[in-house]
């Protein structure tokens, strides 16, 4: 079974981060028997300032294997898609 990674980018008392948050965890807990296991690290902009200067007007991003998979608000067929299709 292969290991997808999937990192969302945000900061503390930010509401779309907070959404995001409970959309990823949503569709990991409903894919399929089978499916690749996801990895889930959480990246705050306020404790790295490389990702500050990078998103700090995109937040919440959320990287499916490092690939930014997309921002602000988070379509939960689209991710679904995504990690499944994911290698």
């Amino acid at each position: 079974m292969s290991t997808v990674s999937l990192t969302l980018i945000g900061k503390p008392g930010c509401h779309l981060c907070d959404d995001a948050r409970e959309v990823v965890h949503a569709v990991i807990d409903q894919l399929p028997d089978g499916s690749p296991e996801v990895t889930v690290e959480e990246r705050d902009i306020l404790q790295d300032a490389e990702l500050h200067e990078k998103y700090v007007e995109e937040i919440p991003v959320v990287l499916v294997d490092g690939r930014v998979h997309t921002y602000w608000r988070v379509d939960p067929a689209r991710l679904r898609t995504a990690l499944l299709e994911a290698e």
